[in-house]
C-alpha cells in the first residue's frame, strides 16, 4: 500500500533539491522564453531526474560517492561546459538591444541540438548526481523496503511538477520576458549563473 506520509516526504525533499536556481532551471527558463522546444526540454529534464532518482534508489549513490575519479571527471567536465555556456550567454547579452529570442540562436535551434544541450546541461553538472543519486538515494535507501517506492514516486513527482510549471510559466510570460532589454538581462543572468556554478565546481576540486 502506498504510504502517503513517505510519498510527501519524497515530494518535499525532491522539491527542496530541484527548485533552487541552477543550470537546469536557468536553461528551462531561457528555453521557455524563446518558445523553441519547450516541451522537449522539460521532458528531458524530467526523464533525466526520474532515471537518476531510480538509479540512486537502486544503490548507485554509494558507488558514485565512493569513486574519486568519477566525481573528479564529472566536476571538471561540468565546469568546462558551464564556462562555455556561460560565456556564450554573456556574448548574446552584449550583442545589442535588438536581440530577441526569435532573432537569437534559440530562434533556429534544431530539435537535435536542443536535446543535446539540455542533456549536457543536466548530465554534466555533478550537483545533479549529488542531489538525485547520492542524497535522495541515501535517504530513500534508509527506509523500509516497502516504503522506498513511495519515496521515489514523491521525488519524481516533484521533478515533474516543477519543470512543467517552470516551462509553462516562462512561456506564458514570454511577452514580457522576451522584450529585447529583458531578454538581454535573462541571458546575462543565465550566463552569470553558469559561470558561478563553474567556479564553485572548480573551487571544490
Amino acid at each position: 500500500m502506498l504510504s502517503h506520509q513517505v510519498y510527501l516526504q519524497g515530494l518535499g525533499m525532491g522539491a527542496s533539491l530541484i527548485m533552487p536556481i541552477g543550470a537546469q532551471n536557468a536553461h528551462v527558463i531561457r528555453t521557455g522564453v524563446s518558445g523553441r522546444h519547450v516541451g522537449l526540454t522539460v521532458a528531458a529534464c524530467v526523464l533525466v531526474d526520474i532515471t537518476l532518482i531510480a538509479l540512486g534508489m537502486a544503490g548507485l549513490g554509494k558507488l558514485v560517492d565512493s569513486s574519486t575519479w568519477l566525481l573528479a571527471a564529472a566536476r571538471y567536465g561540468g565546469a568546462v561546459f558551464l564556462l562555455w555556456y556561460g560565456l556564450r550567454c554573456w556574448t548574446s547579452a552584449w550583442r545589442g538591444a535588438g536581440i530577441t529570442p526569435a532573432s537569437g540562436e534559440a530562434g533556429h535551434l534544431s530539435r537535435r541540438r536542443a536535446l543535446c544541450t539540455v542533456l549536457a546541461m543536466s548530465l554534466l553538472n555533478p550537483h545533479v548526481y549529488l542531489d538525485t543519486v547520492v542524497l535522495l538515494g541515501a535517504v530513500g535507501g534508509s527506509l523500509a523496503a516497502g516504503h522506498r517506492g513511495a519515496f521515489a514516486a514523491g521525488a519524481m513527482t516533484a521533478s515533474l511538477l516543477w519543470f512543467c510549471a517552470l516551462g509553462l510559466l516562462a512561456r506564458r510570460c514570454a511577452f514580457v520576458l522576451g522584450r529585447p532589454a529583458v531578454w538581454r538581462a535573462i541571458e546575462a543572468l543565465t550566463g552569470t549563473t553558469m559561470l558561478v556554478l563553474a567556479v564553485l565546481l572548480l573551487h571544490e576540486a
